[in-house]
């Protein structure tokens, strides 16, 4: 929200920002100089940053440039931006860089601005952002702070990472898995639809969700706190990110025919009324088996794991209107 003070001077409302960019993500892979300037004198008309930017800390108040540079870069450099007392973070990449910065950030106090430019932009959907920066930036400045819970990944040889949307397990974590980078980079969304048909002739692997005291027996799983599902399709429509727990969406069968019956039903919005399907609420999941993993669209390894939920993790800046 832009504040005022008198009739006509403008409050920035923060003063240390740092905004974590990945060049490689897909609008900015394209001609990321001339993004990055229409990207911060929108935020500066928008009042949410100082006016100007600077790839340095010291100085005047400008809002500081961070690019990443490699896999898990994000992190670090989330990591050290709390620590040197930035005021809020603000990412302007893919769902993956998001993942990265919120494992940086989570039990901070410092509040995360998401600013949409991947493939799926799965967060910048679920609140409302749309992929047009300007308008993203227009419409954050009306967004408010508010603490929320995020996922947390324990994987079975004690090593563990957080997420924000969603962990899946089995089909689409393959597909993850066997994506080809140049071919997603070239292609966008498309690429994972296409990873998805390429599995059309194969047996699809099972393992067992272990939820509120049953066993189901799946072939892929879903443990989501958001409604949207590659930026524009929906699987939990009871996901939220102001719930303490996940959506759960689990999907019996080993026949790869079936799953293309499943996405249908996801296409018309009725899957959680098919056979086979069950939906839990829950903030805790187990899974046995030996099959892939990913949170928040990036790979994150075999079975056995569980997903669970981290209340009042991270701040995060929200439409005042989202439920």
């Amino acid at each position: 929200m832009e504040l005022t003070w008198g009739y006509n001077t403008k409050i920035t409302r923060y003063q240390q920002p740092v905004l974590i960019y990945n060049p490689a993500a897909g609008q900015l892979r394209r001609n990321a100089a001339r993004i990055l300037q229409r990207t911060t004198e929108a935020l500066s008309r928008a009042s949410l940053v100082p006016n100007g930017a600077s790839s340095k800390a010291a100085g005047s108040p400008k809002l500081r440039l961070m690019p990443t540079t490699a896999p898990g870069d994000a992190t670090r450099l989330a990591r050290e931006a709390v620590a040197s007392g930035a005021d809020a973070i603000l990412v302007l990449g893919g769902d993956g860089t998001i993942n990265e910065v919120v494992n940086g950030m989570v039990h901070s106090t410092v509040p995360l601005a998401i600013l949409p430019a991947g493939t799926a932009n799965v967060l910048g959907m679920e609140l409302g952002l749309g992929a047009n920066l300007d308008k993203a930036v227009s419409r954050l400045a009306d967004f408010a702070e508010q603490r929320v819970a995020v996922g947390k990944l324990c994987d079975g040889r004690g090593g563990s990472r957080h997420f924000l949307a969603m962990g899946g397990v089995g089909l689409d974590a393959k597909i993850v898995y066997d994506l080809n980078p140049g071919f997603k980079a070239w292609a966008g969304k498309f690429a994972y639809w296409t990873g998805g048909f390429s599995h059309v002739g194969q047996s699809i692997g099972q393992f067992d969700a272990r939820v509120n005291g049953g066993v189901y027996r799946c072939g892929f799983a879903l443990a989501s706190r958001v409604r949207n599902y590659g930026g524009d399709l929906e699987i939990a429509s009871g996901a939220s990110l102001t719930h303490d727990d996940f959506e759960i969406v689990l999907f019996e069968g080993s026949n790869p025919l079936r799953y293309v019956w499943y996405m249908a039903g996801v296409a018309a919005k009725r899957v959680q009324k098919m056979a086979g399907v069950h939906t839990i609420r829950a903030g805790r999941v187990e899974f046995v088996g030996d099959v892939h993993l990913q949170v928040d669209g990036e790979y994150a390894g075999r079975l056995p794991a569980s997903f669970e939920t981290v209340p009042g993790a991270l701040t995060l800046l929200m439409p005042r209107s989202y439920r």
